[in-house]
C-alpha cells in the first residue's frame, strides 16, 4: 500500500467522522416516525397474523385431557383414564368459569359442543369419584364418538389452521385431510368475489367519470378550474358517514331521485335504489372519485399543452393526437389513481352497510360482525389476513404488469 492510498483512506475516515453527527441527527429526527409506524402499523399486523392462527383455549383449559389423549389410537372410544382426566379438567374449568371458553372454541368445529361442555361441567361438579366414562356416555352418547375426541386432541396444538381454512371455505376433517365446506356455511369465497367485483366496478366508474374531469381541470380557466376543484375536494372535507347518509336520503323510495324521475314522467312507479348493488356502487363511486381524479390531474398538469398543438399542426386529427400522444403520458396517474381507489374500496364498511342490501355486504362487514357480535377474533383476523394477502397480490401484480416507474401520485 502506497502513501497515497494511506492518505486517501485517512481522508475517507475523516469525512466519515465528520458526517457522523449529521447522520445521528437525521436518525433522531426520523426515530419518532419509525416508532409511530411500528406501534400503529407493524404491531397490529403482527397481532393480526398471530390471532389468525392462535389456539390457546384447549391447551389452557384441558391440559390433563390432552396428556391422556397422547396414547389414544384415534379410531376407538377412549378408555377410562381419558374421561377421568377430562372430568378433572372440567371441575377446574367450572371453578374458574373457563368451561364456556373451550366450549365456544370447540363449537366452531362441532355444532353443539358448547352446550355439551357446559352440561358435562355441571355433571362432574356433582361427582366425587368415578367411573366417569359411563356417566359421560349416559349424559350424551356423542362423548363416545372418536370424532369428538379427535377434534379435542387436534386443538391441543398452540397454532391451528382452522380459522384460515374457514376463511377460504375449507375445513380439516377428523383424519386431518382437507375438504370443502358444504351448504350455507360456504360463504366466504362468494363474499371475497363480491368484494373484488364491487371494487373493480367502482374503480372502472371512477376512471370513466374522473378522467374527463381531470382533463377539463387542466385546460379550464383558473376561475372555472378552482370551482371544479372545490367540488372534487368537497367529499374529502366531509365525514364518510355524512356522505353515505346523504346518499341514503337521495336513493330511498321517497327520495330526491325517485321524486325527480316521477316528476319528469320517466318512470311510472318508484324504483328501488336503496339496499341494492346499484346504490352501493353509486355511493362508493362518488366517495372514491377524488382518489382517482387527483393523481390523474397531477400528472396531466406536468404534460406540456404544446404537444397536442404541435401534433395538430403536423396534420394529426385531434382524437388521434390525444390518444397517441397525450393519453399514454397520463398512464402513471391513471395507474396510481385506479390502484388507490381499488385498494380503498376493498376495505369499505360503512357505505355497503347503510346503502347495500344483504347480498351487497363485503368482507369488512363480516369482519365487523365477528368482532362486535360473535366475538370470534380468530375468524375475523383470518378474514383480515385474506384481505391483506389479496391486496398485496394485486399491488404486486400492478407492479409486475405496469412497473413501479409508471405509478405516480404527482
Amino acid at each position: 500500500m502506497t502513501a497515497a492510498d494511506i492518505e486517501r483512506i485517512n481522508v475517507f475516515m475523516a469525512v466519515r467522522r465528520a458526517e457522523r453527527p449529521a447522520r445521528r441527527a437525521a436518525l433522531s429526527l426520523a426515530l419518532p416516525l419509525v416508532v409511530f409506524l411500528l406501534v400503529v402499523f407493524v404491531a397490529p399486523i403482527l397481532y393480526l397474523l398471530v390471532t389468525a392462527v392462535g389456539n390457546p383455549e384447549t391447551r389452557e383449559v384441558l391440559p390433563r385431557t390432552l396428556v391422556a389423549l397422547e396414547g389414544w389410537d384415534g379410531a376407538s372410544t377412549p378408555a377410562e383414564p381419558v374421561y377421568a382426566a377430562f372430568a378433572a379438567d372440567l371441575k377446574v374449568a367450572k371453578d374458574n368459569s373457563t368451561a364456556a371458553l373451550v366450549g365456544k372454541r370447540l363449537n366452531y368445529e362441532i355444532s353443539g359442543m358448547r352446550g355439551r361442555i357446559l352440561a358435562a361441567a355441571r355433571m362432574v361438579d356433582r361427582l366425587d369419584v368415578g367411573p366417569y366414562k359411563e356417566r359421560f356416555l349416559e349424559l350424551n352418547k356423542d362423548w363416545g364418538s372418536p370424532d369428538v375426541w379427535a377434534v379435542i386432541k387436534r386443538n391441543g396444538s398452540a397454532f391451528t389452521p382452522f380459522y384460515l381454512l374457514s376463511a377460504v371455505d375449507l375445513k380439516q376433517n377428523p383424519d386431518n385431510s382437507l375438504g370443502r365446506v358444504e351448504g350455507d356455511q360456504a360463504i366466504f369465497l362468494d363474499v371475497l368475489g363480491r368484494t373484488l367485483f364491487v371494487a373493480a366496478v367502482v374503480t372502472l366508474f371512477t376512471l370513466v367519470l374522473g378522467y374527463p374531469v381531470a382533463y377539463v381541470l387542466t385546460i379550464a380557466p383558473k376561475a372555472v378550474a378552482g370551482i371544479m376543484m372545490l367540488m372534487v375536494l368537497l367529499p374529502l372535507w366531509t365525514s364518510l358517514l355524512v356522505r353515505t347518509t346523504a346518499w341514503v336520503v337521495l336513493l330511498q323510495s321517497n327520495g330526491v331521485i325517485n321524486d325527480a324521475l316521477m316528476a319528469l314522467h320517466i318512470t311510472s312507479e318508484r324504483l328501488q335504489f336503496i339496499f341494492t348493488r346499484v346504490g352501493t356502487v353509486t355511493a362508493m363511486t362518488h366517495i372514491q372519485l377524488p382518489f382517482t381524479i387527483l393523481p390523474i390531474y397531477s400528472v396531466m398538469r406536468s404534460i406540456p399543452t404544446t404537444q397536442l398543438r404541435a401534433a395538430r399542426s403536423l396534420g394529426a386529427p385531434p382524437i388521434s393526437a390525444f390518444w397517441r400522444i397525450y393519453a399514454p403520458q397520463t398512464l402513471p396517474g391513471v395507474v396510481a389513481g385506479c390502484l388507490m381507489t381499488f385498494i380503498l374500496s376493498l376495505g369499505y364498511y360503512i357505505t355497503p352497510a347503510l346503502v347495500g342490501g344483504p347480498r351487497d355486504q363485503m368482507v369488512s362487514n363480516f369482519i365487523a360482525v365477528f368482532i362486535n357480535r360473535d366475538l370470534n377474533w380468530g375468524l375475523a383476523s383470518s378474514l383480515g389476513v385474506v384481505l391483506l394477502v389479496v391486496t398485496l397480490a394485486i399491488y404486486l401484480l400492478f407492479l409486475r404488469l405496469v412497473g413501479a416507474d409508471k405509478i405516480k401520485l404527482g
